[in-house]
C-alpha cells in the first residue's frame, strides 16, 4: 500500500510517522522549506506516550504528485481547504485513490465528495494534541494519540481493510469504525462544547474549570449534541 500525506506538521507528520515507523511506505507532500529541512534533519517527533522518532522519509512537492497512490492522507486545516484540494488532486487522478480526511468538523466532506466523489473519500477524525516546533520538531503533549477512519460507501471495505493492515505495527492507535460518522460527530460536540466555552469566557479551560464548567459544560454539551442529532 502506498500512502500519501498532506503536509509533515503536527498531525500529518506525527501520523505519517508512525506508519512510516511502522514500515509502511509513506510519502509526504510538502513545501519546499519543510521537505528541505526533512532531509537535513529527518522527521522527528518527540513523545512520552508513544516514544520519540527520528527518521529519513521521503517527501514530494506539489509540482511532481503524481497518481498511484492508495491513501491520501489529507491533514489540511479548514481555512486551506481549496488550495490543499488542488495540491492532492493529482495523486487523485485515474480512480485509484482513496482520501482519509482528517479534518475536524463535517462540511469539509461535502466539498470532497463533489470534488473526488463519495466513493473515494473515506470519514475520519484523529484525537491528538501536538504542535509543529521551530526547530521542525513535531512535539506530542498529551497521552493520546489515534486515528479512526471507516467507509462511507459499499466500495471502500477493501481499503479500509488494507490500511487497517497497513498501520496495524505502528506505536499509535489506528482504529477501523463501520460507523465512522459517529465518531466525527461526537468530537465536533467535544470541540463545540469547550471551544464555545473558552471563546466565549476570554479564557483557558482550567479557569472555567474552577468557576462555572459543571453547569455550563453540561448547558453546552446538550446544545451540540442536539444539533448533531
Amino acid at each position: 500500500m502506498k500512502i500519501l500525506v498532506l503536509g509533515a506538521g503536527a498531525v500529518g507528520g506525527y501520523f505519517g510517522g508512525r506508519l512510516a515507523q511502522a514500515g509502511a511506505d509513506v510519502t509526504f507532500l510538502v513545501r519546499p522549506q519543510r521537505a528541505a529541512l526533512l532531509a537535513k534533519t529527518g522527521l522527528r517527533v518527540s513523545s512520552k506516550a508513544g516514544g520519540d522518532l527520528s527518521l529519513a522519509v521521503k517527501c514530494v512537492l506539489a509540482d511532481d504528485v503524481k497518481p498511484g497512490y492508495d491513501i491520501v492522507m489529507f491533514t489540511a486545516k479548514a481555512y486551506d481547504l481549496p488550495s490543499a484540494v488542488h495540491a492532492i488532486a493529482p495523486a487523485m487522478s485515474g480512480g485509484r485513490g482513496t482520501l482519509l480526511p482528517l479534518l475536524n468538523g463535517m462540511s469539509h466532506l461535502d466539498l470532497l465528495d463533489e470534488r473526488f466523489g463519495r466513493e473515494h473519500v473515506l470519514g475520519g477524525v484523529a484525537h491528538i494534541a501536538s504542535t509543529l516546533a521551530p526547530d521542525g520538531e513535531i512535539k506530542h503533549l498529551n497521552e493520546f494519540h489515534r486515528v479512526a477512519f471507516g467507509p462511507r460507501h459499499v466500495a471502500q471495505e477493501a481499503i479500509c481493510e488494507a490500511f487497517a493492515a497497513a498501520s496495524a505495527g505502528a506505536k499509535s492507535e489506528f482504529k477501523r469504525m463501520d460507523v465512522i460518522e459517529q465518531a466525527m460527530w461526537d468530537k465536533w460536540v467535544l470541540l463545540a462544547t469547550l471551544a464555545g466555552m473558552t471563546c466565549l469566557m476570554r479564557a483557558p479551560i482550567g479557569d472555567i474549570a474552577a468557576t462555572h464548567l459543571e453547569t455550563y459544560a453540561a448547558r453546552r454539551a446538550r446544545e451540540a449534541a442536539a444539533k448533531a442529532t
